[in-house]
């Protein structure tokens, strides 16, 4: 590579010239070429820019993209009952919800008059005394009709005995003489 030699000579483009000029001009230029320098990456605010679009207009008000969910969190944690009691409590608030729902009350009462109810109401109906059943059975409030026990005996082989026979030999035995024979 060659090495140009610099002269301090008048060069192709002539001699330098010096124009005066004022502090407000010399401050516009600088504050342009600063603004020329800047401008190499995204503009600044970009994030910012989304929001004009059109889209984002809702009722008149100008969506704010660093804005989140609108969802409100509770400040106060409600307690869950945790306690057989608390829950025994909640069913029986449960129970007498249900017991004093007017909505089924008439139904029933459509029912009892001989009225066919359609496959959905009908259903809804089903429903809501299986959970009242369910509710008074947890509760202990349901009567549980016990089948009564029938007592089937055995049929009696040939040469069989019954236990009554069974248990008069055992009484009769004479333990004395068991191992002696």
């Amino acid at each position: 590579m060659t090495r140009k030699k610099r002269s301090r000579g008048v060069g192709s483009e002539g001699p330098a010239v010096f124009r005066e000029k004022s502090t407000t001009q010399v401050d516009v230029e600088a504050r342009k070429s600063q603004k020329d320098k800047k401008r190499k990456g995204l503009k600044s605010g970009n994030r910012n820019a989304d929001a004009l679009d059109p889209k984002h207009y809702a009722n008149g008000q100008k969506k704010d993209p660093r804005l989140g969910s609108k969802k409100l969190i509770p400040l106060v944690v409600e307690k869950k009952p945790t306690t057989k009691k608390e829950r025994r409590l909640s069913a029986e608030q449960e129970l007498d919800m249900l017991e004093n729902d007017a909505q089924l009350m008439v139904l029933l009462d459509r029912i009892e008059a001989g009225e066919k109810l359609g496959a959905g109401l009908q259903k809804q109906v089903d429903q809501k005394l299986d959970r009242i059943e369910h509710l008074m059975g947890r509760l202990g409030l349901l009567e549980v009709e016990e089948p009564e026990e029938v007592i089937e005996e055995a049929p009696v082989r040939k040469g069989a005995k019954t236990d009554e026979d069974l248990l008069d030999q055992f009484e009769n035995m004479d333990l004395d003489s068991f191992g002696k024979e």
